[in-house]
């Protein structure tokens, strides 16, 4: 019995939950006041630039550019090309004309040039200057080594291109007066006693003299 009315209760509360329908929505209420302000946040850190990132792969190497311009010792090639040409022109015609001569000794881009011929100082400077050429005026010591290779037997002193006025210049200059960059005087030379003209030789131990014998027979040699 007590079975029986409990499965009756259960039913009717199912049968009673079940017919019941929620009603329609009622209407919307009014907004309510704003509240209060909240309490400020914490500031957030404010850091520099991050860390850099890791290093990319390396990239596939670019198509090769054109040729740039040449330099040949910073000079442009145009005119290094010139100069170069000029030089050799130079050298041409300077070994055309030594070939001439009876006496030829080369040094670096200078010839020294003779006809094994003798006169005085002022014939000398004459001569060569005919030729186009000047008085040989060695600017080393192999220069002025290779001048002694000219001195025969006999004659071994030649003229040199020395400025024969000690007023000018005490016989430190050439014949245009230009200052002399080489010189090899023997002992007591320039000699002091001379006062005014003197002419300079070379003589067979590759030294210089001065004598104010200018009129005395000696080699002429010239350079190109």
């Amino acid at each position: 019995m007590g079975l029986c009315l409990l499965f009756c209760i259960v039913c009717l509360v199912a049968s009673i939950g079940n017919s019941q329908v929620p009603g329609p929505p009622g209407p919307k209420g009014d907004r309510g006041d704003p509240g209060l302000p909240g309490r400020p946040g914490i500031q957030g850190f404010h850091g520099g630039p991050g860390f850099p990132g890791q290093k990319g792969e390396q990239g596939f190497p670019g198509s090769i550019g054109p040729p740039g311009p040449v330099l040949i010792c910073g000079r442009d090639p145009v005119d290094s090309v010139s100069q170069d040409v000029e030089t050799l022109k130079t050298s041409i015609a300077k070994l055309e004309l030594a070939i001439n001569y009876d006496f030829v000794r080369r040094v670096g881009q200078k010839y020294f040039v003779s006809y094994k011929k003798r006169g005085s100082f002022s014939r000398a400077v004459e001569f060569c200057s005919q030729q186009g050429l000047e008085l040989a005026s060695p600017q080393s010591e192999e220069e002025n080594n290779r001048l002694n290779q000219f001195f025969g037997d006999v004659y071994k002193i030649a003229w040199i291109n020395v400025n024969d006025n000690k007023a000018v210049g005490n016989f430190d200059s050439d014949m245009k007066n230009q200052p002399l960059s080489f010189t090899k005087w023997g002992e007591g030379q320039p000699d002091k006693s001379i006062q005014d003209t003197g002419c300079t030789m070379l003589s067979e131990d590759g030294v210089w003299r001065v004598t104010p014998e200018c009129s005395l027979s000696a080699y002429i040699i010239c350079q190109i």
